[in-house]
């Protein structure tokens, strides 16, 4: 027997209060049906007593305790799924947003997804070939991982994540998948990926899920939840390697500090709610790979930092809770070097299990220390210039500075549709290694050095 509560109790900015309510359940969904024809969705986020506070997704303008009535729908927030969602663009909550109909579901999935058992999980291994020298040499992505890409307003991000996503379609062939989700954007942001992903076929590969800044916050919040449900699916029972990419995620923290701040709860850090850190990683959680199971989700999480401040809370709680981060520069990015990659700050924590012999090549690992340390006692060279002048540097600091030059403009900067194989990327870095004296190249073994250092 279907039940109509016929008023609202209380309204407050996307919340809304129903009373009487028999058997309420978390995060059930229940439908608004006003008077003027309109159908709203919501799902319960507090329970006290028979007396249930209902988030609305589509907000509550024009909504009163006297036009609406609720019915609970007795289930929680699924999501459609079928092979037929690659190709296809929807709405923050999984609602077709092209013109190609509904999705003939092979199966309904709950949004809020369950975490991966420890003892299935798999330990990522394989590399992915993203085509880009600074990542691929310094800060390698591992399928399976989650690797964020911290940069700042106004800076090349939504470039590099399509150079990402294009480059490792064309490495990784039919068994890749794009999970696309866009969080506050505006809207040239979404044409602009939607452009560039048909322009580089891989559009019938990409499943898009679009939040745009004029969208509700409270659909903002269940944007990238439906999309990691895509993304499951996809892997793990459509066996593909599915590459999930997600921007912006400060909207996403945003959208749920105001949520929070609606529901009344205590602050925390900067205004967002103490609970920033467990929602984050029961999104990045979601990433991995399960035993016996072909398919994998790689996250590849944007996140613009307020200020460029790298100790904010959303970059930092992310910090802790991924493997590693792309942390991207200003000050390169102002000297026309695309894609501005700091390489000192940023790192992939997986990286030492997925490269070397048996996966990229045997010199990979010597090579990247050394470019690393190398690259370090440039910054400690460029100091000591500004303060004494560069006529009066050392032999070997002068050649420190010639490298660095060398290294921030034919090794990081590329073209946005130049990909490098992983060998090109390899012989690059050993020919810039190989203008420093021998001195220099202290965290190289000697064999290795022979090898591949030609001088």
């Amino acid at each position: 027997m279907i039940i109509e509560h016929t008023r609202l109790c209380e309204i407050n900015g996307s919340l809304v209060t129903v009373d009487g309510v028999e058997n309420p359940v978390y995060e059930e969904i229940a439908h608004f049906f006003l008077d003027d024809g309109s159908v709203r969705t919501g799902r319960v986020v507090k329970i006290d007593g028979q007396k249930v506070t209902l988030q609305v997704f589509e907000g509550t303008r024009g909504m009163s305790s006297s036009n609406t009535k609720t019915v609970f729908t007795g289930e929680s927030m699924h999501l459609p799924l079928s092979p037929e969602i690659l190709g296809r663009v929807f709405d923050g909550l999984g609602r077709p947003k092209d013109d190609l109909g509904e999705v003939y579901p092979d199966k309904k999935q709950d949004v809020s997804g369950a975490p991966i058992n420890p003892v299935a999980r798999e330990y990522p291994k394989n590399y992915i070939r993203t085509g880009i020298s600074s990542i691929d040499a310094l800060a390698t992505l591992i399928r399976g991982q989650k690797l964020p890409i911290f940069s700042g307003s106004g800076m090349k991000h939504n470039e590099l994540a399509v150079q990402i996503v294009r480059q490792s379609a064309i490495a990784d062939g039919e068994d890749f998948a794009v999970v696309f989700a866009a969080m506050g954007v505006k809207n040239d942001v979404a044409a602009y990926f939607r452009s560039q992903f048909a322009s580089s076929n891989v559009m019938n590969r990409v499943v898009m899920f679009l939040n745009l800044a004029n969208d509700p916050i409270t659909e903002r919040i269940m944007t990238p939840k439906c999309a990691l449900t895509a993304a499951e699916y996809l892997a793990f029972e459509e066996g593909k390697h599915v590459l999930v990419v997600m921007t912006d995620m400060t909207s996403y923290a945003e959208a749920l500090r105001e949520y929070s701040s609606s529901r009344g709860e205590i602050p925390s850090r900067k205004g967002f709610p103490g609970y920033l850190y467990s929602d984050l990683a029961s999104l990045y959680e979601r990433a991995g790979m399960i035993e016996g199971k072909k398919g994998s989700v790689t996250q590849l999480p944007i996140l613009t930092m307020p200020n460029d401040d790298i100790t904010h809370p959303i970059p930092d709680l992310t910090g802790y809770i991924t493997e590693g981060q792309i942390v991207l520069d200003r000050e390169l990015s102002s000297k026309g070097i695309y894609p501005p990659v700091s390489v000192l700050p940023s790192l992939s924590r997986l990286m030492k299990d997925g490269i070397g012999e048996g996966f990229t090549r045997e010199d990979h690992p010597a090579l990247a220390n050394q470019l690393l340390a190398s690259y370090a006692k440039v910054q400690d060279a460029r100091a000591l210039s500004s303060v004494i002048g560069e006529d009066e540097l050392s032999p070997s600091d002068k050649a420190l500075l010639k490298f660095g030059k060398e290294f921030e403009e034919k090794f990081i900067c590329q073209g946005f549709t130049e990909c490098r194989s992983i060998e090109e990327t390899l012989d690059l870095g050993w020919k810039l290694l190989s203008s420093l004296p021998d001195s220099e190249l202290d965290r190289t073994d000697e064999k290795i050095l022979k090898k591949y250092c030609k001088k």
